[in-house]
Formats: structure tokens, sequence, C-alpha cells
């Protein structure tokens, strides 16, 4: 929806998100690809390239604004790799026509699930409403 519609949001977190979904399926060697053929299919098939294609958030990325966005990768996550995340936000920073926030926080010791330990989702969550109520302006 950012990539068809980003005029619908002033604000968005992205937590792990799947986001170059052409080439992490081009990739047999990543942890899941081919298991998940079953539900993207298998992009070595030209109607399924062009079919991921059309919707993969990191190939439709374009020339437009966008809403202010915190993007939070785990630099451990064997599902959703943390540069994928990171390729998005520099393809965004270079297209993106607008000065609203695009920030990327990618947690060294974090997996798919976050970081673990007793204090950790609570700083997180502070963290995004932190986010939240800058781009929104919200005062105490």
């Amino acid at each position: 929806m950012l990539n068809q519609r980003p005029e619908l949001f002033r604000a968005a977190i992205a937590e792990v998100p799947f986001v170059d979904v052409l080439n992490t399926m081009l990739d047999p060697d990543l942890p899941l690809t081919v298991t998940e053929y079953d539900e993207w299919g298998n992009p070595q098939e030209p109607e399924v390239y062009e079919r991921i294609k059309s919707y993969a958030p990191y190939e439709n990325v374009s020339a437009q604004a966008y809403p202010a966005m915190l993007v939070i990768a785990g630099y451990n996550d064997s599902r959703v790799q943390y540069w994928e995340a990171a390729k998005w936000v520099a393809k965004l920073r270079a297209r993106k026509t607008d000065d609203n926030l695009l920030l990327l926080k990618t947690e060294l010791g974090a997996g798919h699930g976050g970081m673990s330990g007793r204090y950790q989702g609570l700083r997180d969550v502070a963290l995004e409403y932190a986010f939240i109520f800058k781009v929104l302006q919200i005062a105490e």
C-alpha cells in the first residue's frame, strides 16, 4: 500500500518487512525460499516472475512522496534477511520526493521476533510510540 497509495498514510512502521520478494524468491540457497514456493510461486517461471514483480515493494518504489517510516530489521533473522530492509530504505531514500522521516533500525542481536530480554519489548514499543508521537505531533 505504501507504494500504491502513500497519501493514505502519515506514518508507517514496518517490522522485519518482507519487501525484496523477487530477489529473495530467486535465491534457493536462502533458508525458506524453496519451501515458500507453494505460497509465492517459483519466479524461475516467467509468469510467476512477472506476477511477483508487479506487487513486490522493493521493485515498485517510485519517485513520489512517502509517509514518514520507521523500518526495523533483525540482523539474525533467518526468515527475512536484514538486507531486505536496508536495500528498501536505500531505494526509498534515493527516490522519494519528500522530507518525511525515513529511519532504519537494525537490531544486531535480534531475530524475526525482535530482541529478547525482560524489558526489551517495552523499549521497542516505546520507540514506536515515540516515532508516531513525533510524526503526528502529539504532545504530552
